[in-house]
C-alpha cells in the first residue's frame, strides 16, 4: 500500500480506545510540583481538552484507559530513566504520582494500567486489555509528547494498531521536542496527527454509524 493510499484511511478503524497517558497530579504538566521532568506550558488547556475527550468517549461507548507511570520508593525499577535530563519522578505512594482524578474525570472502576517504563506497552497488561476490548485504533493524549506518548505510539504501531495523536492534548519536554515527535509519529502513520475537534466528531459519527 502506498503512502497516498494509507493517508485515505479513516480516522477510526474498527473500535477505538482513548489512551490517557500520565495525567498525574505532579506529572509532566504542573509547574512547581514534584516530578523531576522538564515540560512545556499550556497544561491547563490540555487538561480541559482531555476532560472533554473523556466525556465524549464515555457518552459514545469508547473505552477510556488511564496510564500511570509509577516507580518504587527504593528506585530499583528506574533502570536508565535517570541517565538523561530527567530527575527522580513518579514515586509510588506520593500524592503527586496519583492520577489527577478530578481534572480528567478518572473514576473508580475505570481501566487503569500502571507502567515502570515510558511505553505503556512495556512490561504491562495493556496489550491483553486492548485485545479483550477488540480495539484497533489508539487515540493518544497526555505527556510527554516526545517520551511516553511517542514510545507508546511506536510500540502500538509495531503491534499493528492504528495510532492517532491528539495534537492539542499532548505536551512535550520542549516545543522543539514536541514538534519533532509529532513529525516522527506522522512519518510512521500518515494522518496520525489530529485535533481534538476531529476526534470528538469521529466518536459521535462512530456511534451514529453503529446505531444505524
Amino acid at each position: 500500500m502506498t503512502q497516498q493510499q494509507n493517508a485515505r484511511r479513516p480516522l477510526i478503524v474498527g473500535r477505538p480506545a482513548l489512551i490517557m497517558v500520565d495525567f498525574q497530579r505532579g506529572g509532566p504538566y504542573v509547574p512547581g510540583a514534584e516530578n523531576g521532568v522538564p515540560h512545556t506550558g499550556g497544561w491547563e488547556e490540555r487538561w480541559r481538552t482531555a476532560r472533554t475527550l473523556v466525556a465524549s468517549a464515555r457518552q459514545n461507548g469508547v473505552p477510556v484507559i488511564f496510564i500511570q507511570e509509577v516507580h518504587r520508593p527504593d528506585m530499583v525499577d528506574f533502570g536508565r530513566e535517570l541517565d538523561g535530563t530527567e530527575d527522580v519522578h513518579c514515586i509510588e505512594g506520593l500524592h503527586s504520582t496519583e492520577i489527577a482524578a478530578e481534572a480528567v474525570d478518572y473514576r473508580p472502576g475505570d481501566y487503569f494500567v500502571p507502567k515502570r517504563r515510558y511505553s505503556a506497552f512495556y512490561g504491562t497488561d495493556l496489550e491483553i486489555l486492548l485485545k479483550g476490548l477488540k480495539v484497533q485504533t489508539l487515540i493518544l493524549t497526555g505527556g510527554l509528547t516526545d517520551v511516553c506518548v511517542h514510545y507508546t505510539f511506536a510500540d502500538g504501531h509495531q503491534g499493528d494498531y492504528y495510532c492517532r495523536v491528539v495534537e492539542d492534548c499532548v505536551g512535550g519536554s520542549s516545543v522543539e521536542a514536541h514538534d519533532a515527535s509529532l513529525r516522527a509519529m506522522e512519518y510512521l502513520q500518515s494522518g496520525a496527527r489530529r485535533m481534538s475537534g476531529e476526534i470528538l466528531a469521529a466518536f459521535s459519527a462512530s456511534t451514529a454509524s453503529n446505531a444505524a
